[in-house]
């Protein structure tokens, strides 16, 4: 084997690490469907948020990292990453997972590169090549028919519509915190920032998450142990340790190589969501599924 071919291949750690992190990924919309059904959404969120600051905190400690005070407009600017990157994107994405099924809320998780896409042209002046624009409107297409034209030609803003377009927007507040962050991890790294608004996200979720439970007459004690072991899973494995092994798997091999393990994802949360929750893989599912990962690739390439 040649030498361009030995630094075209990805390394062996690299691939275990980027599977286990999409299944981690994929497993968390069967873990969120299981945690639902018995905890509110919003305290769902703190929960998982308060879990894996606890790991990140306990990362940074093993680790002896500092982080450093860098100025006012710096913290002003991690405040907003928490709400993009935890706050609102987590709790956006987990009432809307309420309403709509895994399998299509797994679907729309892979569609990132089509919101940062068209976010970074908006606010960063990247262009938007001809094969861009061919891949998101690719993608729309098939979220579209994923939703199913005759819901929403009806358009009535409730059930799975409803659940649908909120993950769908909370992907693009995903997109909104890479776009803000490009220029924060010139500053710290991508583990560290990820820990730094977890934290953040995690201080201003607690009082949002108490009020919830407050409004709902509702009480940690009568938590099952499927629902606590549905958001350790959630706090412990995808939030943190998936984070981790992405993170581990893009030092070592090409950004492009590890976006193609993203398209695992969906197809692994069907087959969960199919065994675990019973749900239904229809035809226009899969159609869809094909039109997006289609266009999220051409958006990638492009």
């Amino acid at each position: 084997m040649n030498i361009k071919a030995q630094q075209q291949k990805v390394p062996i750690f690299a691939r275990f690490a980027l599977a286990a992190a999409c299944f981690f990924w994929a497993a968390s919309f069967i873990a969120t469907k299981t945690a639902l059904d018995n905890i509110p959404p919003l305290t769902v969120v703190t929960l998982r948020l308060m879990i894996s600051s606890l790991c990140f905190l306990l990362w940074l400690v093993i680790r002896r990292k500092k982080i450093p005070y860098q100025g006012l407009s710096w913290l002003w600017r991690l405040f907003l990453l928490s709400i993009f990157g935890t706050g609102l994107h987590y709790g956006i994405q987990t009432i809307g997972i309420q309403y709509t099924t895994a399998s299509n809320a797994s679907l729309y998780a892979v569609t990132g590169p089509i919101s940062i896409a068209i976010l970074a042209a908006l606010f960063l002046g990247e262009k938007i090549t001809w094969k861009k624009a061919l891949g998101i409107g690719c993608a729309l297409l098939g979220v579209l028919i994923v939703m199913g034209i005759e819901t929403i030609m009806a358009f009535e803003l409730k059930g799975r519509l409803l659940g649908d377009l909120l993950v769908f927007a909370s992907i693009f507040m995903w997109g909104f915190f890479t776009v803000l962050g490009k220029d924060m991890m010139r500053k710290m790294s991508a583990i560290d920032l990820t820990a730094v608004v977890t934290f953040m996200g995690t201080l201003y979720m607690i009082p949002i998450g108490g009020i919830e439970t407050l409004s709902h007459s509702f009480s940690l004690v009568s938590i099952p142990i499927e629902a606590w072991a549905a958001v350790a899973f959630l706090g412990i494995t995808c939030s943190f340790l998936a984070t981790l092994l992405y993170f581990f798997a893009l030092e070592r091999t090409e950004s492009q190589k590890v976006g193609v393990y993203m398209y695992t994802i969906p197809p692994m949360s069907y087959i969960m969501a199919a065994v675990v929750l019973n749900e239904t893989i229809g035809i226009n599912l899969i159609i869809g599924s094909l039109i997006v990962l289609a266009g999220v690739y051409l958006t990638e390439k492009g």
